[in-house]
């Protein structure tokens, strides 16, 4: 039986962690926050609910698979419910698209009836291009472990694989390519974001977000998204695993240059066999290991674009909203002066942002049927001391001035609801490193910006022997979905402890 811990118990942690002891290993996570879920984390007061990290769920067969794997289904274990219609879409022209939560023939038909023109044709076109890459991309790439530039050789052996992913073409310049309608395009820069990257950087084939999104649509869980992070919770305490949380890590301990323990901040050593670290690559190769091939790896990591970090307020409303989705986003005119503004080199709050909203209509997340219980996120650059693309989030009234301004600019778009807050809750860039240690804030570690970018993101195996990397900052990437197809391919690397008599 192989000694394992677990460096974090967010949901890459987890899921790593269940699978492996159904595979027959001893795990320990050790968690620095009371209680477990990272990013994926729910704030309750006076009988309101909400997310505050991931809203929207899609691909749920990476968590089907999870859960059959290590006992009882997903079904079982939360409330899982289709979310239709899936989104609102409004524009600075006044125009706006309700958007089913799946089938992409019908999301291309309700762009259609809402823009005319080719609208329709164009987003079709678009979404089965976006198919293609997907089945292209899935194994080789998204579901296995990372080889660097190698990996995409599987994909160079047929120039017409190379076309469709078309690795060199921005998001930006392939909704160019396919979309006539400035809304339509807006829509699919907005995907760019799902990894905290710029669309005029970030690659082609993040196409398939949307691809994805409308072909296995989209899904909520009752209580919230979070509650997925409880039953992971529990799922691992079913499985064995030990979760000490409150539990600080100094440092992942060597001898003879391979993972023997980790050291805790009260000076407790763990030994373990293995690590897995479920916290930012940077931190871990950074901060948590005095090592020459983590100190170059940590130099790699600094020369690459940290992804945005996001502004959310948490309101406490009267009454309820006609006309509102479960998902909802208020486009600016000028969609490239937010990228400018974050990804520039003068960043700084975004004047005209696009604003999302996300407002369940789920009973189990407001005290009463006349209340609602939303989260607005804005993208936003990464907290710090303002250089080196950040701003200083704890700068007296920054924040409190942010959020008043944007709720000035969702009233000023026609969705006026500040006489009906009963109470807000405002977490900055700065609150969300505090509670999660992501570097300034950044919700993906890195971003998708420029061609190596996905290739640049660290491997889920460490050149250092017995230490291993899950989470969004590691490959494949952020968001639900890609870190727990990161989280298998973490446990198949690790396999079974050696003389169990199975692969």
């Amino acid at each position: 039986m192989s000694r394992v811990v677990v460096i974090g118990a967010g949901v890459g942690g987890m899921a790593a962690a269940a699978r492996l002891a159904v595979k027959g290993h001893e795990v320990t996570i050790v968690e620095q926050a009371p209680t477990w879920g990272g990013k994926l984390a729910l704030y309750e007061r006076d009988g309101f609910v909400f997310d505050t990290g991931p809203s929207l769920f899609t691909l749920p067969a990476v968590y089907r698979d999870l859960f059959l794997k290590t006992g009882r289904s997903l079904e079982q274990s939360v409330d899982l419910q289709p979310v239709e219609p899936a989104f609102g879409y409004h524009f600075a022209d006044g125009s706006s698209v309700v958007v089913p939560g799946v089938d992409p023939a019908r999301c291309a038909k309700a762009f259609g009836d809402a823009f005319g023109g080719s609208a329709n044709e164009d987003w079709r076109a678009l979404i089965e291009r976006a198919g293609r890459m997907w089945r292209i991309t899935r194994e080789p790439f998204l579901q296995s472990p990372l080889a660097g530039w190698r990996t995409l050789l599987s994909l160079a052996r047929d120039p017409s694989d190379v076309r469709t992913v078309a690795p060199r073409t921005s998001l930006r310049d392939l909704g160019r390519e396919y979309l006539s309608d400035w809304r339509l395009r807006q829509v699919l820069d907005r995907y760019a974001t799902y990894t905290g990257s710029d669309p005029r950087k970030a690659p082609a084939v993040l196409a398939t977000v949307p691809y994805i999104e409308q072909t296995f649509g989209a899904w909520h869980i009752g209580g919230g998204l979070g509650r997925l992070a409880d039953a992971l919770a529990t799922r691992c305490r079913e499985r064995g695993v030990t979760m000490r949380l409150a539990t600080d890590v100094d440092r992942i301990e060597l001898t003879d240059g391979s993972v023997s323990g980790v050291r805790l901040a009260d000076g407790e050593v763990i030994d373990a066999d293995i690590v897995v670290a479920n916290a930012d690559a940077q931190q871990v190769y950074g901060d948590l290991i005095n090592d020459k091939r983590a100190a170059r790896l940590a130099k790699d990591l600094a020369r690459t674009t940290p992804s945005l970090s996001g502004f959310v307020i948490l309101l406490a409303l009267r009454g309820r909203t006609s006309g509102l989705q479960h998902h909802n986003v208020w486009f600016p005119a000028d969609y490239d002066g937010e990228f400018d503004a974050i990804f520039g080199p003068h960043p700084h709050p975004a004047h005209d942002p696009a604003i999302y909203v996300c407002a369940p209509d789920d009973p189990l997340m407001r005290p009463d049927d006349d209340s609602e219980s939303w989260f607005i996120l804005v993208n936003t650059p990464r907290n710090g001391d303002g250089t080196k693309g950040t701003v200083d989030w704890d700068a007296t009234g920054v924040t409190e001035a942010y959020a008043d301004h944007l709720l000035e600019r969702l009233a000023e778009r026609g969705m006026d609801v500040r006489d009906r807050i009963l109470w807000r809750e405002v977490h900055s860039p700065a609150d969300l490193e505090r509670s999660t240690r992501a570097p300034g804030g950044s919700i993906y570690g890195t971003s998708s910006n420029g061609a190596r970018a996905a290739f640049q993101r660290p491997a889920n195996q460490s050149p250092i022997p017995g230490l291993f990397l899950v989470g969004g900052s590691a490959h494949p990437g952020g968001g639900l979905p890609l870190v727990g197809m990161g989280a298998e391919i973490v446990a198949e690397l690790i396999g079974r402890p050696t003389g169990s008599g199975e692969d």
